[in-house]
């Protein structure tokens, strides 16, 4: 009897009806998380103020230097590129199981055969050598794109693991930045601290002479000493300052404590680019972090399609072929071969209960990745806004330190040329010198504060970071 093609294939479709409906059903649809967007933060559609690549625009080379070798020598950054291997490893294994799989086994096995078992006389109770040479072949088709989730979920994995080895790399160079910008600062309050030193060692000692010529108390003098004393302990605490982050720079940058015993860059030394106005929707994803948490969600969503997939039938298909024998003799004779093919069908008929939940642990694991990426968002766009404030307030802090500075300087100046004319004390000299000191020490702190800034800002927008695809 010949069957028409068009009942095979009502035939054939009514088979996968029957299979599909005997499957577990996984429940209802639940709706995943909603992803933030930027035009709910208030960002622009205009792309963001570009900064310069890198931490060259600080124009410091021996600071390029310190970050090429904490690039180098950090061991945080050792495991996360470790971690990009293992991902890559992983996606190799996810790619590999959507092709056929092929294996060759051969082995020979000596025994003597039971007189009580199968096998007949005059096998039975005597002792034979067995050999097996088989070659098989099995194939599990992507009927329902479970494979194709797979590998998309593996390759979403090792982006992000990709990603954040940047934003290791990122954080670690903007570690050593500010811990530089801070040396520098401290080398500036070192200086101020002994200028500062030697100013009240001479007003002690021009008060002590004007106590023993009793022109002033004793208490002009335990107060002139009382302020040496201070500015002792003051220099003391900036020296040990020093120490402790030439010790954090040297840990950052794989070495032992004391590879930079002599390092002090200089405020003055390092530049600023202009400033960044603008703040548009393209941040998110100029940053690593983002892009790992993007990258992350995606991997999520792709799992719980995976998920799904395991309601539905399973199908494989295999076959062998080779030769086997009880002698090895007559292992390779044409009477000796055997072949076959095995296809089968996995249906989860009973398996439901385990499925459901598995499948809600895998929405759960997406809802946390969407949650995860949009705290990143709100953080990275309050960061970059924050800096970009600091910069502009800085910026107008600077210059209105420098103003007084310069007026101080020009009271200095007079209380200098007064003195020189015998119209002035010493001691009115050296009070205006304090002053002074006192303005120069706060706008040296205001640039280094503008250059930290500038390294978070540099960070908040991603430090030139672009994402490979």
């Amino acid at each position: 009897m010949v069957i028409p093609n068009s009942r095979l294939l009502n035939l054939g479709l009514g088979c996968v009806a029957a299979l599909l409906s005997a499957c577990a059903s996984p429940g209802p649809d639940t709706q995943a998380l909603a992803m933030t967007q930027a035009q709910t933060l208030g960002l622009s559609g205009v792309a963001s103020t570009q900064i310069p690549d890198g931490w060259q625009s600080l124009g410091d080379p021996v600071l390029d230097q310190l970050i090429v070798q904490a690039l180098q020598g950090q061991p945080t950054l050792a495991v996360a590129k470790a971690r990009v291997s293992r991902m890559l490893a992983l996606a190799g294994v996810a790619e590999s199981s959507s092709y056929p799989q092929g294996s060759f086994s051969a082995d020979v096995t000596r025994q003597r055969y039971t007189e009580n078992g199968l096998y007949p006389k005059p096998i039975a109770g005597n002792i034979y050598s067995s050999g097996n040479v088989q070659l098989g072949v099995s194939w599990t088709p992507d009927l329902f794109g479970q494979h194709t989730a797979e590998i998309a979920s593996a390759l979403n994995q090792v982006q992000a693991a990709q990603a954040d080895a940047a934003a290791a790399a990122l954080s670690l160079a903007a570690q050593v930045s500010r811990g530089y910008i801070a040396l520098a600062r401290l080398g500036s309050q070192r200086e101020w601290a002994q200028r500062a030193l030697a100013q009240r060692q001479q007003l002690f000692s021009l008060i002590s002479d004007r106590v023993n010529a009793g022109l002033d108390s004793q208490l002009e003098q335990r107060q002139a000493e009382g302020a040496l004393l201070e500015a002792q302990a003051q220099a003391e605490a900036v020296d040990e300052q020093i120490q402790l982050v030439r010790h954090q720079l040297a840990a950052l940058t794989g070495q032992g404590p004391q590879a930079y015993a002599t390092l002090m860059p200089r405020v003055d030394q390092l530049k600023l680019e202009p400033l960044p106005h603008t703040l548009g929707a393209d941040l998110l994803g100029r940053r690593a972090d983002i892009a790992a948490a993007r990258w992350r969600v995606e991997a999520a969503t792709q799992d719980v399609k995976v998920a799904h997939t395991q309601f539905y039938p399973n199908v494989s298909l295999g076959a062998f072929a080779g030769v086997n024998a009880i002698g090895l003799d007559q292992l390779f004779d044409n009477g000796s071969r055997q072949m076959g093919i095995m296809p089968a069908v996995r249906l989860p008929l009973f398996d439901g209960g385990r499925l459901r939940a598995q499948l809600r642990g895998k929405q759960g694991d997406l809802d946390v990745a969407i949650a995860s990426y949009n705290g990143l968002v709100l953080d990275a766009v309050k960061e970059a806004s924050d800096a970009i404030s600091s910069s502009q307030s800085l910026a107008r802090q600077h210059t209105d330190q420098t103003r007084s500075l310069e007026a101080t300087e020009a009271a200095y100046r007079v209380q200098r040329d007064r003195f020189q004319a015998g119209m002035n004390s010493q001691l009115a000299l050296l009070n205006a010198e304090t002053a002074l000191l006192a303005q120069q020490r706060a706008r040296t702190d205001v640039r280094a504060r503008e250059l930290d800034n500038r390294v978070t800002l540099m960070k908040s927008l991603g430090g030139g970071w672009r994402a490979e695809r």
